[in-house]
């Protein structure tokens, strides 16, 4: 996993047999794990569709390959009718994403589409609950999960005694956690500037937004935790207006000097200092 959120261990304390399978993918490392028996054919068969999934949806959303569909529409050599389905699918989902957001998310802010800030956590969500989420159905799987750039999908069998226990980054401190959050099933996501810089705009102004340092966000849904952690970095850390209405779990946001807000269920809760914690081997 990316250092901005990693599956640590399960909760239970009990030792299950953890099938990992690697990919680069979409600038970044794509993990895919399975908690159970050994891998039989079935579950390598899923984990190979999911990360083949993944990767057409590059081939046609990355703005870094002059042959993807996005970069030929934005070069007007290609129409939204013209491309790939999943475009259209794409569109309509920004649009809504827009509306829901107030603008703060806007896949056309800068005068053509671009919807890299969205497609990520929706096209892993979307492949994970294609291939992985039956895996939970499969007799010998406790769990599945994928993590890609530090966005997570996670999926637990009903009636296992597992937990995802995933540590959120210290952004101060390379290699070692600020907190933990523990998941049964659910997403979490984990954007702004501490690893890439000021790269997230804000399409009211143009200009980078950078006074969030971190923001996760866990939900049920990647491509909400997603579009959600990519928000609080646009809203920048004295909002919190929006987390009433979002639809999420909970959050952390942590400043470039060092205050920390944190959420849950669309209330914000009290200060709070976390101790940095060095991650497990």
């Amino acid at each position: 996993m990316t250092p901005s959120s990693t599956m640590r261990a399960n909760a239970t304390g009990s030792q299950r047999r953890r099938t990992v399978r690697t990919r680069e993918l979409m600038g970044t490392v794509a993990s895919v794990h399975v908690i159970g028996e050994s891998p039989d054919a079935r579950v390598e068969s899923a984990i190979e569709a999911c990360l083949d999934e993944l990767d057409h949806v590059e081939s046609v959303f990355s703005p870094f390959r002059p042959e993807s569909d996005v970069s030929r529409i934005r070069a007007g050599m290609l129409s939204v009718d013209d491309a790939d389905p999943l475009v259209s699918v794409v569109v309509d989902a920004c649009a809504a994403a827009k509306d829901a957001t107030g603008g703060l998310f806007d896949a056309w802010h800068a005068g053509w589409f671009d919807p890299t800030c969205y497609v990520k956590g929706w096209a892993v969500e979307r492949a994970a609950r294609r291939w992985l989420e039956p895996l939970t159905e499969h007799p010998s799987v406790h769990a599945a999960g994928i993590g890609v750039g530090g966005d997570l999908q996670l999926f637990t069998a009903e009636g296992a005694d597992w937990l995802w226990e995933i540590g959120i980054a210290d952004p101060w401190h390379p290699g070692a956690v600020v907190a933990t959050v523990q998941v049964v099933s659910g997403a979490v996501a984990t954007s702004g500037t501490a690893e890439r810089g000021s790269h997230i705009l804000d399409p009211r102004s143009g200009a980078a937004a950078a006074s969030v340092l971190s923001a996760t966000v866990v939900a049920g849904s990647l491509e909400t935790a997603d579009l959600w952690a990519t928000i609080a970095v646009i809203a920048g850390f004295d909002d919190l207006s929006w987390i009433t209405t979002a639809g999420i779990r909970s959050g952390v946001l942590v400043a470039p000097d060092g205050r920390i807000r944190r959420w849950a269920d669309g209330v914000e809760l009290g200060p709070v200092t976390f101790t940095t914690v060095t991650p497990r081997s």
